[in-house]
């Protein structure tokens, strides 16, 4: 491919929310908070409506710089709260619900998302999980498809780095990513296969449509993909950051993976599926102050270690963009605080109320 490094990438970052009300349970204003906030908001990114009424969606514009991304994602947080709290709720960067409801949520009056709920039942209404993508540029789907072979290792070291659900349904799961079990279930999620060309993978999502297991091509739930609607490679891996901060190192981190990929001409590691799923279940169960199966070797390290190397390895794409130091002092301070997860554990164990976990990702317990 050899595409030189120091051509910068562009990439872009969504973040999904729940709504709560004042009590922590899921509300159903997420569409009009949307509505709100994008009536008041600056003509910077996007906010967008979910598959629930409890949830709402930002995404940036295109961005060059981690400094841009992490002003628009701040930005679009706070109008989104600030809609939401003139409302009697709280946004809340949660990736599973906190609480336990006692109903299923309401699915968004949407022809397609009316559509996937009447299709995939309990799957739709159950699975209620907020994501973070991240989308970069690639020159085209072919390369894409290389890319993604080769970026495919470091999948579960970028699950760890936003893991932001450990305390759902009002206890501890026991996981960091508790959201990356639940989002397993749809049938086309999880990691991509190693994939010969472009046409393997058309070939696959062509049989997926011909079996109904997607309804289109927006439901290619694979950990990352290519885009259908930008020309970027898509990174759907991570639960909804806790902080912008968490989530603009994993768009950095996922910038440096693809333009290293680029300047790459060995062959994507040979890395079966089996073997990939289960490192991804042990990185959603550890998170990033646990242990991380490395993608050289195979075995478990310190996931702080792994993160390293993944800052060294991508290290000149990282200056090339400007994002070396940023990446450096994130995952150093990840390392030393723990991430999301850590803090809902934390905040949990003090009294073992979900309630209060949802005050310190709101902003309103300390």
């Amino acid at each position: 491919m050899n595409e030189p490094m120091g051509d910068v990438l562009t990439f872009g970052i969504e973040e999904e929310f729940f709504v709560v009300d004042r009590h922590g349970q899921l509300s159903q204003a997420g569409d009009d908070v949307v509505d709100a906030a994008e009536a008041a908001g600056d003509d910077q990114g996007e906010l967008q409506h979910e598959l629930t009424r409890s949830q709402a969606e930002a995404a940036t514009d295109v961005c060059r710089t981690h400094a841009e991304a992490l002003r628009q994602l701040r930005g679009l947080r706070g109008e989104l709260a600030e809609a939401a709290r003139r409302r009697g709720c709280r946004l809340l960067p949660a990736a599973s619900p906190l609480l336990f409801e006692a109903n299923p949520p309401v699915i968004t009056p949407n022809p397609r998302y009316e559509r996937m709920a009447e299709h995939f039942g309990a799957t739709a209404r159950t699975s209620l999980t907020c994501g973070c993508h991240v989308h970069v540029a690639i020159p085209d789907k072919e390369t894409g498809v290389q890319v993604l072979n080769r970026v495919r290792p470091w999948l579960p070291a970028l699950l760890t780095v936003t893991a932001n659900s450990a305390v759902s349904d009002g206890y501890d799961t026991g996981y960091c990513s508790w959201r990356y079990q639940q989002w397993s279930r749809w049938p086309s999620a999880g990691p991509p296969p190693r994939f010969a060309s472009l046409d393997e993978y058309e070939s696959i999502v062509d049989g997926w449509l011909r079996a109904g297991s997607i309804l289109d091509r927006g439901m290619i739930y694979w950990d990352v993909r290519l885009s259908d609607r930008q020309p970027t490679l898509e990174f759907r891996i991570a639960d909804v950051a806790a902080t912008p901060e968490d989530a603009v190192l994993l768009g950095v981190l996922a910038r440096g993976l693809v333009a290293t990929a680029l300047a790459d001409d060995a062959p994507a590691p040979e890395l079966s599926n089996e073997v990939l799923r289960a490192q991804l279940w042990r990185a959603s169960r550890e998170g990033v102050t646990g242990c991380c199966p490395h993608p050289r070797s195979g075995d478990l390290e310190p996931t702080k270690a792994v993160l390293g190397d993944l800052v060294e390895l991508t290290a000149p794409a990282l200056e090339a963009a400007g994002d070396l130091d940023f990446a450096r002092e994130r995952t150093a301070r990840l390392a030393a605080e723990g991430g999301g997860a850590d803090r809902q554990r934390r905040r949990f164990a003090e009294r073992q109320r979900g309630e209060d976990v949802v005050d310190l990702l709101t902003g309103t317990g300390g």
